[in-house]
């Protein structure tokens, strides 16, 4: 049950949060490996990305990818909250007074997001390359030309077997390491501190909202250099072989990134990440703990 509560909350949080999502990716890939005043720029910032995605794309361009990014995250979430609300269920989060531990919650949540991300990497790859697919003059970044998410299961599947559906699972795995352990660790330790205000520990719902909009903020400052990374892994083009014709792994891609694109490179879309992040951290994490009130005054007590 812990696990479908957080796959839950997730699918949810997912339809609010994926306009920004597919806005991200686009300004994450434009300028790939050059230098600033040498590549066009069709998104200035994340509003006149919006705007131009939606006069070139139609309304339906900012949902790009959706379907594939509700199964993701619902998934990802699935595991990577069912196994830390087991985790602090069974003490290793907290100590003996039930508060967050932040070096053993920092750890159990990192393990979490690893797994889930291993889990849920061939969706991510399909949904960064279909939210990538744009108008011809607006795209940036390699066009892979999926008709949709089936056909680009098949036809990476068909070329480059199991394996290329796993393809820049190590970059998606540190960025959840980085993503999760944040998120999660700072969420619990700001509603702990929270909780300690004699008002809001009368209104679980406006703790759970403080402290998520909080862990979207530190969530999107550790995470985004991580998330470009990810995101270039996921969407360069691949030789006959299935290796990356740009990068060659993490540690290749940040290195390229810095020295062409300068620090900068490593934080693009980084407002539109946390636009991204801050609603789906509110409503994940708002939605996970409602739905665990629910689950222990229906199913909890009544079996006590």
């Amino acid at each position: 049950m812990d696990f479908a509560i957080g796959g839950l909350a997730a699918g949810g949080a997912c339809l609010f949060s994926n306009p920004f999502d597919v806005l991200k990716t686009r300004m994450q890939l434009q300028g790939e490996l050059r230098a600033r005043g040498q590549h066009s720029v069709h998104y200035k910032n994340v509003f006149h990305a919006a705007y131009v995605v939606v006069k070139n794309e139609g309304i339906k361009g900012v949902q790009k990818g959706l379907g594939v990014a509700v199964v993701l995250h619902s998934i990802r979430n699935c595991v990577r909250l069912g196994i830390y609300q087991t985790l602090e269920k069974n003490g290793f989060t907290t100590d003996s007074s039930g508060k967050t531990v932040f070096h053993k919650s920092a750890l159990g949540s990192a393990v979490a997001g690893a797994t889930g991300a291993f889990c849920g990497s061939p969706l991510f790859l399909i949904k960064t390359q279909l939210q990538s697919q744009a108008a011809e003059q607006i795209a940036v970044g390699h066009q892979h030309k999926h008709s949709g998410a089936v056909h680009a299961v098949k036809t990476i599947y068909l070329k480059h077997g199991i394996f290329g559906l796993w393809r820049g699972v190590s970059g998606t795995m540190l960025r959840a390491v980085v993503g999760s352990s944040s998120q999660l660790t700072t969420f619990a330790l700001t509603k702990d501190k929270l909780k300690e205000n004699e008002f809001l520990k009368q209104s679980p719902v406006l703790t759970s909202l403080v402290a998520s909009v909080f862990s979207g903020l530190v969530q999107t400052i550790m995470i985004n250099p991580f998330d470009v990374v990810s995101t270039r892994l996921y969407n360069q083009e691949v030789d006959v072989n299935g290796k990356g014709v740009l990068y060659s792994g993490v540690t290749d891609c940040f290195g390229k990134i810095l020295r062409t694109e300068g620090f900068q490179g490593m934080y693009k879309g980084v407002v539109a990440n946390y636009m991204r992040l801050a609603p789906h951290s509110l409503f994940c994490l708002l939605f996970w703990d409602l739905l665990k009130d629910l689950k222990r005054v229906y199913i909890d007590e009544k079996q006590s």
